[in-house]
């Protein structure tokens, strides 16, 4: 059983990971699985908040050719890192400073080995075209993408929201980056077409079909960014310690009111990034309300004041950033919305722009970013996909899913 492939660059990634595969074992994969990245539409740094987020699953994502093998030996071929091969055993998984990308892997199975301890090795080959460093996670998807082949491999009863845990413990305890369950929950459950309000707190997500009209217009800035960096596990100590003034869990907790009540005895740049995660939530709910009856007006809004949030309050955009929201909202207006996505200091912006202005978007991206910035921009039409694990979820006919942990 393969996972879902619905663009033609999936299909030439699936025909590839194949014939690599064949070339590094001579002989043929059991199986394909496919992890998409993503883009979060509006919702950043409230997940590990306990906060809102509202991703859509994109069609880039991570790809994997597998084959059990009968010892515990994992031997992982990675054709976009240099064509690298990382071999370790299950017995005995260590962090591997040369090899960064290998530690995905290895942090993965080494959560996946707590639940289902009896699961042996594997040949592997992967390769994916999610932007690595862009904000599109291309962890996630290697997370996912890894714990779906072996889950196909050895037919362990894993559904996708307990991947996606999986895969957010391996990127806190074994890489080292306190990132919260968005990005591998939307890798593993996404709905095409559609994206979606991922409630971080109760832990239960909703699905609002993005409008045909629209198309994900996605802009690298080129500017590199790591999110295993001090600044964003600063940003998160500053949250906890204005949720720990208010005796609160998270910062969820936390209303605007009691915040503005408390300005003064405040750090003012602990204020700010306290009154970013406490408005930017409200901006999530209330933009996926607007997407459920199309109401491009109050998205566009929604966007533009996340950016600015996250400009003046977070701190967490960059001048070639804030240019790339400039030039683009200048042609959107209110029929479409723009601002930056992931964890910033760098990456992508996202955009929802109408189907007739594409074009005309594309054009002043490509002549203005690199006069005024010296950087070549990278740009990604996207459509939302389907996770992982979406298309054998049990309870996909719900309007309405709780995750069971």
């Amino acid at each position: 059983m393969t996972s879902p492939f619905t663009k033609h660059q999936d299909v030439e990634q699936q025909t590839l990971v194949q014939v690599l595969f064949e070339q590094q074992f001579k002989r043929s994969a059991e199986l394909v699985c496919h992890a998409p990245g993503r883009v979060n539409l509006i919702g950043d740094h409230t997940d590990y908040n306990d906060g809102f987020v509202l991703p859509a699953a994109i069609n880039y994502g991570t790809t994997i050719a597998a084959s059990a093998r009968e010892d515990n030996i994992v031997k992982v071929y990675a054709h976009d890192c240099d064509q690298q091969v990382s071999e370790f055993s299950l017995d005995e998984i260590v962090f591997d400073e040369q090899m960064m990308w290998s530690n995905y892997v290895k942090g993965s199975l080494q959560a996946l080995l707590k639940k289902y301890p009896a699961i042996k090795g594997a040949n592997l080959v992967v390769t994916g075209n999610v932007p690595q460093g862009a904000g599109l996670s291309s962890s996630a998807s290697f997370e996912i993408a890894i714990l779906k082949a072996f889950a196909e491999l050895y037919q362990l009863t894993l559904d996708g929201v307990n991947a996606a845990l999986l895969g957010q413990q391996a990127e806190n305890d074994f890489v080292g980056c306190n990132c919260g369950i968005m990005d591998q929950l939307i890798s593993a459950m996404g709905q095409q077409g559609h994206a979606m309000l991922l409630d971080c707190k109760s832990l239960s997500f909703e699905d609002a079909p993005i409008p045909e009209d629209l198309t994900l217009f996605i802009i690298n800035s080129n500017v590199k960014r790591g999110l295993v960096d001090s600044e964003y596990n600063l940003r998160r100590e500053q949250c906890e310690a204005v949720a720990k003034y208010f005796s609160a869990s998270a910062l969820r907790e936390v209303t605007l009111t009691q915040l503005n009540l408390a300005q003064k005895e405040i750090e003012p740049v602990l204020f700010r990034r306290a009154r970013h995660v406490i408005t930017e939530n409200e901006r999530a709910v209330n933009t996926f309300k607007a997407l459920k009856i199309n109401d491009m007006a109050t998205i566009s809004a929604a966007m533009r004041d996340s950016h600015i949030s996250l400009r003046d309050d977070f701190e967490v955009t960059t001048k070639e950033m804030d240019g790339l929201v400039e030039m683009i909202d200048a042609v959107l207006g209110d029929s479409g919305g723009v601002r930056m996505t992931g964890g910033g200091f760098g990456g992508c912006v996202v955009a929802l722009v109408p189907n007739d202005l594409v074009t005309q978007v594309n054009e002043v991206v490509n002549t203005q970013y690199e006069s005024q910035f010296a950087l070549k921009p990278s740009i990604y039409l996207c459509t939302a996909t389907q996770g992982a694990f979406r298309y054998n979820w049990v309870n996909i006919e719900s309007d309405k899913i709780k995750i069971n942990q």
